[in-house]
This record gives C-alpha cells, sequence and structure tokens, in this order.
C-alpha cells in the first residue's frame, strides 16, 4: 500500500495579482507533479476581508487572516509565501523565518540592499536549523529557459562573451493609466528596474552561471504625475480623465550595460514603455562554439546557433521545448503542447516542495535575491552619477 504524503501547510500573504499566480501553482502543483510532501492551502491574508475571502473562496484556501502576524504565529502553518510590495518583504519574511517558517519571497527580494542584507543573513541562520527561504525568480523555471542553462552548462556555446537581455511591455504608454503601488517609490522600491529588470538579472546570471561584477546605466521617468483614481485590478488599470493627480517617484525604464566575472559583457533594457510589446522577456548568449535565444512571448521556443556546423548549413535551429526529456515537461502535457504564463509558479512550488522534503536549501535562495539586489543598487548609483561605471560588490566584498 503506497503511504500517503505528509502535508506541507501553507499561508500565504497576498491575493492580487501574484497571490492569484502563487493560489494557481499551490492547487495545480500535486495535482501533476509526485511530490514528497502534499501542499494544504491553510490560510490567506489580505488586509480586505471580504476580497480576501472571495480570493479564497475562489483557490481552496481554508481560511483567511487580514492581519500577517497572526498568519506568521499561527502553529498549523509550515510555509509563508509573501506576495506583497516590496516594502513589506524584509518584515514578513523575517518574521516568518525567525518563527520556524520556510518562506517563499517574490521578487525583487527586498526594496533596498540593507534589507535584503537582513533577509539573507536570517535565510542563512534558519537554513542551520533546517527552515528553508527560496526567492520568486519564475522565469528559470520556463522549460525553455531551463533548458539554455543545461545547455552552457553542457559547454555547448563555448567562452561566453556576450549576453543581451530585454524586458519590454507597454502597460504605462498611457499617461492616464492610474498611479499604482507599482509606480510609488516607497512601496515599489524602484519601478522598471527592479519590477521587471530585476528578471533578466536574474536570467542572465542563472543561464550563464556567470555573475554581473559591473555596471554602467541610466534610469528615466517619462510620465512624471498620473491620475490618483482609477482601477488598480490590472498592472495597468484603465486610463483615466481624474482631476487628481499624484507623483510616480520610479522610473519608468532603465538600460545599463555589464562586465560578467567571466569576462563577458551584458546588454540589458527594461522598460514598460516599449509600445506594442506585452510581455517580451528575451535573452540571448553569444559563445564561442554558438549562441542561443529566447523570447517569453514565444516562451515554448529555444533558438540555438552551433558554431560547428558547415557555412552551408549553417543557422539558428528552432527548438520546441515540449519534449518530455526537456525540463519539467514530463509532468504535463504530450508533445507540441505548449505551456504557459502560469506554469512557471507550478513548477517553482514544485522545486520549494521537493527541498524543503529533502531537507536541501533551494534554489534562488536569498542569497541569490541579494546579489540581484546589489546589481539594481548599483544601476540606480551609476545613473544618479552621470553614469559612471560602479563596481557590484560580491558575497564578503565591501560595497
Amino acid at each position: 500500500m503506497t503511504e500517503t504524503p505528509r502535508e506541507l501547510r501553507v499561508g500565504q500573504v497576498g491575493y492580487a495579482f501574484m497571490g492569484a499566480a502563487h493560489s494557481q501553482a499551490w492547487r495545480t502543483a500535486p495535482a501533476f507533479f509526485d511530490l514528497p510532501l502534499t501542499p494544504r492551502l491553510r490560510a490567506l491574508c489580505g488586509r480586505d476581508a471580504a476580497a480576501a475571502r472571495a480570493v479564497a473562496d475562489r483557490f481552496g484556501w481554508e481560511s483567511v487572516e487580514t492581519d500577517w502576524h497572526a498568519l506568521v504565529e499561527r502553529d498549523d502553518i509550515d510555509v509563508v509565501d509573501v506576495c506583497t510590495p516590496g516594502s513589506t518583504h524584509a518584515e514578513i519574511a523575517v518574521a516568518a523565518l525567525r518563527a520556524g517558517k520556510h518562506v517563499l519571497c517574490e521578487k525583487p527580494l527586498a526594496n533596498t540592499v540593507d534589507e535584503a542584507e537582513l533577509m539573507a543573513g536570517v535565510a542563512a541562520e534558519a537554513a542551520q536549523d533546517g527552515v528553508f527561504a527560496m526567492v520568486g525568480f519564475t522565469y528559470r523555471r520556463t522549460p525553455a529557459l531551463s533548458l539554455a542553462r543545461r545547455l552552457v552548462e553542457e559547454g555547448r556555446l563555448g567562452t561566453i562573451r556576450h549576453i543581451r537581455a530585454q524586458y519590454l511591455q507597454d502597460w504605462l504608454v498611457d499617461p492616464d493609466s492610474p498611479l499604482t503601488w507599482r509606480l510609488d517609490k516607497s512601496l515599489a522600491g524602484s519601478g522598471a528596474l527592479g519590477d521587471i529588470g530585476a528578471h533578466i538579472v536574474d536570467a542572465a546570471q542563472f543561464v550563464t552561471g556567470a555573475r554581473i561584477s559591473a555596471v554602467s546605466g541610466v534610469l528615466q521617468t517619462f510620465v512624471d504625475t498620473r491620475p490618483v483614481a482609477g482601477d488598480h485590478g490590472t498592472l495597468g488599470g484603465t486610463g483615466s480623465a481624474a482631476a487628481e493627480r499624484g507623483p510616480v517617484t520610479v522610473d519608468d525604464a532603465t538600460a545599463f550595460t555589464a562586465r560578467f566575472d567571466n569576462g563577458a559583457l551584458g546588454v540589458f533594457e527594461a522598460t514598460r514603455f516599449a509600445t506594442g510589446r506585452k510581455n517580451a522577456f528575451r535573452i540571448e548568449v553569444s559563445g564561442s562554439g554558438g549562441a542561443l535565444a529566447f523570447d517569453f512571448e514565444e516562451m515554448n521556443v529555444l533558438h540555438l546557433y552551433d558554431a560547428s556546423d558547415s557555412a552551408e548549413t549553417a543557422g539558428f535551429r528552432r527548438i520546441v521545448v515540449t519534449e518530455p526529456t526537456h525540463p519539467y515537461v514530463a509532468a504535463w502535457w504530450p508533445a507540441g503542447h505548449g505551456l504557459g504564463y502560469e506554469h512557471g509558479f507550478t513548477h517553482q512550488v514544485v522545486d520549494l516542495v521537493k527541498a524543503i522534503a529533502a531537507g536541501e536549501q533551494p534554489q534562488p535562495s536569498f542569497a541569490d535575491g541579494l546579489a540581484v539586489q546589489r546589481v539594481l543598487a548599483a544601476v540606480e548609483a551609476s545613473s544618479e552619477d552621470d553614469s559612471r561605471q560602479q563596481k557590484v560588490p560580491h558575497e564578503g566584498e565591501a560595497p
């Protein structure tokens, strides 16, 4: 008789865009993957009790809390999933770890390097007692991007020389889109830089296995004020002609060059003003033996160039990443049946649950989140200093 896996009791803070994505993942993961622990959706936390209850009922959460302190203190919670604005990440995650709860925290890890350093330090201490923390860079879990990392690790690209990364969206092009929390530095920490730039920084370091060591960048805000009133239910909401406008205190776009510790050069761009681009998360890596290219708007495809091919037939090969041998894919549909945005969150749950069950540090760790935070801070410092190059300190190095 097969033994039923023991439960992993989950409490989640936040229920909006990311909260819904995480809720779906917790609910879906055990239906498709053979997990050593069975997630149980014990409690969903949000300040608006009625709204939280509606989301809880939709996704199957058993109870609702309106104070995250109460959730963290509950004895029937093993994991705290943090899906709130960046300004609250450090306080919630640190409290949960110190209460003996595993933590999954959305990206970017924090709003400042100091907060990220605190979180990484507490996470390192907790790990010694078998309590683990992971930061949610879900694009790592896109099968095509995971395959890209595997190919680099296998040496298929040779010596890495160039990394080009872009994250292009257009949900702020309308100057009358409402002033959401993502446009408030006190809540979000930064704009395009932290919200989407963090993803391409992590992806570049994940795929290549190299760390960014120096940057030179610029930040730009195109629309300085936006309507205070409006629909805040989506990323940008709908345009509003409200007379009352408030200040935008974050960047709308960023561009920066980077040096990597393996000698490679990088070029990065993140913007929420790329008219016509909805979620173009792109990375291209060039090496002495080949190259690869990925765009999330075609997320089930990876392009690979093999420099050893003859000139007569050489060219980028289009790989449809839906075979059972590809990362994560075997648990889903027959070959050729693509996956979508939500599947990265499910894969995140799978990796976290397996790591907790094995007593191993899940990846990416809070230390990885701190490494990204240091890059973001260096880009911001460079922009403030007339784009002069800034060193990115690594673990154990002084800023």
